[in-house]
């Protein structure tokens, strides 16, 4: 939500004042833009009226900088400065921009970045900058313009894009099993690795395939890149999804403890804060994304 109207002095205002703060005069602000020292004094008086500070001091022609003024002209600097480069930026590339976007690490190192080339190829005009969130948060408060989430759509204050169900796979170390195993029961009698996100994966995927049982407790772990590593040498059996585990696979690293494959408890999706306006580079991501996710089905 944007400050009250009581706190957004006029840009005319914060340039007067800028240039007095700068220049030293009202006569040197007014010539620089081209206004009359009146008017540049008008401003100056609205200013101070509307904040409720004294911002400068007057010594006969010359104009000096409380310590308030100091404080605010360097704020003022740089939002007329950060003002301007969005303006000369939409300008001269109306259709790109930049794109924050939060993202699940796993989702994001296995299936979001071997892809984003493509965007980068086909969409130069917008910068995609990903930085990872494990814990839920408030993204209308945020710096984001969008977010990968996990689950259901249960985020207020957001507009979704189904992306895809997570499938989920149990892995091992190769040789902690001498084959997959046919019975899902049979994988309670082995260590079970945990994720801290998903407490309940194991539970709802033995539910799945027909094993009431709660599943003994075991190391746990943030990501699923770590719950891996451990899976990988020797300390128990992971729950990951497709996605994450097929490269282990393929590799050796990793191979299945069952044959079984289930739904997982929830979906991916593109989320965005549905009280601001979707922008060029928000619109061309979706787009692109909503392709992306269509060729995996």
């Amino acid at each position: 939500m944007i400050a009250p109207r009581r706190f957004l002095p006029s840009i005319s205002a914060l340039l007067a004042f800028e240039a007095v703060a700068r220049l030293g005069s009202a006569t040197n602000a007014a010539t620089e833009l081209s206004l009359t020292q009146s008017a540049i004094s008008r401003q100056l008086k609205t200013l101070e009226e509307q904040l409720g500070v004294v911002l400068l001091t007057r010594q006969g022609r010359q104009l000096s900088l409380t310590e308030a003024g100091q404080a605010y002209v360097v704020q003022v600097r740089d939002v007329l400065n950060r003002l301007a480069q969005a303006s000369v930026s939409l300008r001269t590339n109306p259709a790109g921009g930049t794109l924050n976007l939060s993202i699940l690490p796993a989702f994001g190192m296995h299936w979001l970045a071997p892809r984003l080339s493509d965007f980068a190829r086909t969409h130069p005009e917008v910068t995609v900058n990903l930085s990872t969130r494990l814990r839920p948060y408030a993204i209308t408060e945020s710096r984001f313009d969008a977010a990968i989430h996990f689950g259901h759509e249960d985020w207020p204050g957001v507009n979704y894009l189904p992306l895809m169900p997570e499938t989920v796979v149990p892995v091992c170390a190769p040789d902690l099993l001498e084959a997959p195993l046919e019975e899902a029961r049979d994988i309670l009698n082995y260590p079970l690795l945990h994720l801290e996100t998903r407490p309940r994966g194991w539970a709802r995927w033995l539910s799945a395939l027909g094993v009431e049982a709660d599943p003994p407790g075991g190391m746990v772990f943030d990501q699923f890149s770590t719950m891996a590593q451990a899976a990988i040498h020797g300390l128990g059996v992971a729950l990951l999804p497709t996605f994450f585990a097929d490269p282990y696979l393929r590799d050796g690293q990793l191979a299945l403890a069952s044959q079984q494959t289930t739904q997982s408890i929830g979906s991916y999706y593109l989320v965005w804060p549905g009280e601001r306006a979707e922008s060029a580079a928000l619109l061309s991501f979706r787009n692109w994304l909503e392709m992306q996710a269509h060729l995996e089905k």
